[in-house]
């Protein structure tokens, strides 16, 4: 009798478990969404504070390096759905000027005209900020 109230209280538990696990995530990411030439959007995950508060410099107006620039993940959308692709959070930059091979719109990142390995639009310009403390 000991035994089989451990297991059914066991079983419980692992049953509660795999239920909560679906409706458990971590914390909500803050998240830029940025406007190209053309009215195409993508979004990039912001990873720190510093970025926050530089993308916040940005929507407010401030005038500082607004071109973001960030290692594209093909085959993983992350926050940045409907597209195929996100930037690495961790490799975001904002930057005065970049190459010319990384310029481009979300469009050409997903068709893969954009060969190179990071994406940073020149005309990009952040619209919105969303996220937990937004």
């Amino acid at each position: 009798m000991i035994v089989r109230s451990a297991l059914s209280a066991t079983a419980i538990a692992c049953a509660l478990a795999v239920t909560l696990s679906g409706c458990i995530s971590g914390p909500e990411p803050t998240v830029a969404t940025f406007e190209v030439a053309g009215g195409e959007r993508f979004t990039i995950e912001l990873a720190t504070p510093e970025l926050i508060a530089h993308a916040e410099a940005l929507l407010a107006g401030e005038s500082l390096a607004a071109i973001p620039s960030g290692v594209v993940v093909r085959d993983d959308p992350s926050v940045n759905a409907p597209w195929t692709w996100h930037i690495d959070p961790q490799s975001l930059e904002f930057a005065n000027i970049t190459i010319e091979v990384c310029d481009g719109t979300p469009q050409q990142v997903e068709d893969e005209v954009i060969t190179s390995d990071r994406f940073c639009p020149w005309s990009a310009r952040i619209v919105a900020i969303d996220g937990p403390d937004s």
